[in-house]
């Protein structure tokens, strides 16, 4: 699992550390995961021709549902929300699906909807692992974390309306909420955070807002949790080796059970509560009596980690998957064990459908085995089966021995296909490319200022290719990148997003004058937001027609000037480099000052999300312009005559331009000085073809090159070259190039000038 960076303060001041954007990619079709599969959860039609459903959820940070068919499956909508894994979730009551996440959260979902998030319950403070439930009691929800924490959640009081104020019923707005029925500022309850993302402990009482009940006892992380029918038994397990057994109705320690050598990583009870089943990364699975207090059998079936158990209707059998990617059926009465089938990856989780068991793996595909559930003596008439040992050596000394065991089945009977995730990522020099691999080996080339694939290389070497792919020059890091989602997280940080500027005439924009410098954080923000934008001046026009200024909300404005009407509608033009995709669009992962983090696609949002839903220096960049003060924007050098040369002495001192200012504009100074100088004693003909001369201006100004209306030799062959440390510098390298790969120091660049050498 990985952790989910600090967010930083959540004040509705400006806070030392700025909060983060970040913007998720995925060129796949959206009805796939595109991660590996941690749960699933069946939803069964309680008639008999009704629909019935499957829920996935994913390590890419969602969940989908997918309507169940004799010959298929098809996902009917995506759950997203989420801003790290999904690990766990269960249905509860007739149309509630309750998640959890590696983003500290559990959400609840009206799972019959189109994926709308009723609420987003905060009581963890570290991951939350695991979930239990019970099918006959449509309340209680048990949650077990990292920390050793486990709650115990009426879910029907936690969701339950209360009086509260305005600025609070839109905190759950932008954490997913719904209200049916009611605009965002009605009445609802919700659990708040209090302070600083840092610290997600709440500040509630039971006259605010709904309390779980805490299970204390677990010092170590928990993994595995469950509950029997009547709700009235929890059992947990985790990294302290050792199973207990709690009173969910008070949270009260009532058993300890010892055996397990090593994690606990799966655990089942039957429906009376009397037998319960766990999974073990020491590879066995133990069969308890709780009312013994004592482990009745050993199943030494696994040669690793147990991760995954189900159980038939009768708690006679029990399907087991795990870690050696092997999936057996093994009868706890008589001992005996059958492989059903292999896979490529670890098996994460199972879940029975009548018939057939639904096997999710570290994999992003689903697949349909046809495993006899109703009847799985069936499956033991096909013989190959073998009696399961008490001893956890037992299994992998067979395995040693030659004992070849062959599937039942080599197939499944459906597959639900995910997309291939990106496991390797690097940045390209010029900044605006990404080089992926994925899970598929195949390569690509994405433009992260578009949000695109622009090229897919196939099986090729990742390493070759980054080689093949190398340019000569340097771009501040103005974004980070990770793919723990299994697809592309693009993170923007303020200041350091603000910091790479490149001319117009680079980036090929011909609706701006080449000269023109380009913000890429900011004109990347214009079009990851372009819809965001084009709702806000459809929902405020009237508004900002009547005083000549575009709303932010009712205190934003006083923080920080606002442009006229007209010049925001012009600036926030898309230019091409900066378009992206409408037929897969990304997703926002960001916080504002009220919200905690929150997740949408960039499509799903309205135009009234303000400061309480945006960073606030993500507010200034895209509606007034203005950027946080940046440091170093220019790079100071030395232009002096190369050793032997007869050319004169042009400066005296120090001289400073912009880090993106090209070779060429220094040639163009050079040579208009030399002619300015000396008119008479240089051929300027020689200097530089197609230049007569003609009338120019003497600089004006410290900043000698900021002139833009003086362009007589641009991108001509000079006669004039500059060296740096005896090279000859490209027309095209920018003075931060020339820094970086030529130069090579931290002092101020030495640049020489002299006539071209014959060559």
């Amino acid at each position: 699992m990985h952790r989910v960076a600090s967010a930083g303060n959540t004040n509705s001041v400006r806070s030392r550390k700025e909060k983060r954007l970040t913007y998720v990619l995925n060129d796949a079709d959206d009805k796939k995961h595109c991660a590996g599969i941690n749960c699933l959860a069946v939803l069964k039609s309680p008639v008999t021709d009704g629909t019935n459903y499957l829920f996935t959820g994913s390590r890419d940070g969602t969940l989908k549902r997918w309507e169940l068919a004799e010959d298929g499956a098809t996902c009917s909508a995506t759950f997203e929300s989420h801003v790290d894994w999904v690990n766990d979730a269960v249905l509860v009551g007739d149309s509630t699906l309750i998640s959890c996440s590696s983003d500290t959260t559990l959400k609840a979902w009206n799972c019959l909807s189109d994926g709308i998030c009723t609420r987003t319950l905060r009581q963890h403070s570290d991951y939350v692992t695991c979930l239990g439930a019970t099918p006959k009691n449509s309340t209680i929800v048990a949650s077990g974390g990292l920390c050793g924490e486990v709650f115990i959640w009426d879910i029907e009081a936690s969701l339950r309306p209360i009086s509260k104020s305005t600025d609070a019923a839109e905190d759950d707005h932008a954490n997913g909420f719904s209200y049916p029925g009611n605009s965002p500022s009605s009445t609802s309850n919700s659990l708040h955070s209090n302070g600083s993302s840092n610290n997600i402990s709440l500040n509630l009482n039971p006259s605010h807002g709904y309390v779980p009940i805490s299970a204390k006892g677990h010092k170590e992380s928990v993994y595995a949790l469950t509950m029997n029918d009547s709700g009235n038994l929890l059992v947990s397990g985790g990294t302290e080796k050792v199973i207990r057994v709690w009173d969910p109705r008070t949270g009260s320690k009532t058993t300890k059970l010892r055996g397990h050598t090593d994690n606990i990583r799966a655990l089942l009870l039957d429906p009376t509560g009397r037998y319960c089943l766990s999974g073990s990364s020491d590879s066995m699975i133990r069969l308890w009596d709780l009312g013994q207090q004592r482990c009745v059998h050993s199943y030494a079936v696994h040669t690793d980690s147990v991760w995954a158990l189900a159980s038939t209707p009768t708690f006679s059998h029990v399907y087991s998957g795990g870690r050696d990617s092997t999936m057996y059926l093994t009868d706890l009465s008589t001992r005996e064990s059958m492989l059903l089938c292999t896979k490529e990856h670890p098996i994460l989780k199972l879940a029975l459908h009548d018939d057939d068991i639904w096997v999710a793996t570290s994999d992003s595909s689903v697949d349909r085995w046809p495993v006899e559930g109703g009847n799985p003596q069936k499956v033991f008439q096909r013989g190959c089966s073998f009696l399961a040992g008490n001893l956890s050596f037992s299994r992998a000394r067979a395995s040693i021995d030659g004992s070849t065991l062959v599937p039942v089945y080599k197939n499944p009977s459906y597959t639900i296909h995910g997309a291939p995730a990106i496991i390797h990522s690097v940045i390209l020099n010029n900044r605006r490319h990404v080089l992926t691999k994925d899970t598929a080996d195949s390569v690509k080339l994405w433009e992260l200022t578009r949000g695109i694939v622009v090229e897919d290389y196939g099986k090729v070497s990742f390493e070759e290719k980054k080689e093949e792919l190398f340019e000569m020059v340097s771009i501040p890091a103005w974004f980070t990148v990770d793919s723990r989602l299994g697809c592309l997280s693009i993170h923007l940080d303020s200041p350091q997003c603000f910091t790479a500027e490149m001319y117009s005439s680079d980036l090929k924009i011909a609706e701006k004058p080449e000269d023109d410098k380009v913000n890429l954080a900011r004109e990347t923000l214009k079009g990851l937001l372009e819809n965001w934008l084009s709702k806000r001046r459809k929902k405020f026009g009237s508004q900002a027609s009547a005083n000549g200024e575009v709303p932010l909300s009712k205190d934003i404005s006083a923080k920080s000037p606002t442009l006229s009407r007209t010049e925001v509608e012009n600036d926030l033009f898309v230019y091409p480099p900066f378009e992206f995709s409408a037929a897969c669009p990304p997703s926002i992962i960001t916080e504002g000052s009220q919200s905690g983090l929150w997740r949408k696609k960039v499509t799903e949002l309205d135009g009234t999300e303000d400061e309480k839903y945006f960073p606030m220096w993500c507010l200034d960049c895209l509606l007034n312009n203005q950027y946080p003060p940046r440091e170093n924007t220019k790079c100071g050098f030395y232009l002096h005559p190369y050793e032997g040369s007869t050319l004169q002495v042009l400066t005296q001192g120090k001289l400073s331009a912009p880090r993106i200012l090209k070779i060429h504009k220094v040639i163009n100074y050079v040579v208009e000085k030399m002619v300015l100088d000396k008119p008479d004693s240089l051929n300027a003909e020689s200097l530089s073809p197609g230049f007569r001369g003609g009338q120019l201006q003497p600089p004006a100004g410290n900043d000698i090159f900021a002139r833009t209306g003086v362009k007589p030799w641009q991108k001509l062959k000079p006669s004039i070259e500059i060296l740096c440390n005896n090279q000859v510098l490209s027309i095209d390298m920018s003075l931060e190039t020339v820094r970086a790969y030529v130069w090579k120091k931290s002092d101020d660049v030495v640049l020489n000038y002299r006539l071209v050498q014959d060559k």
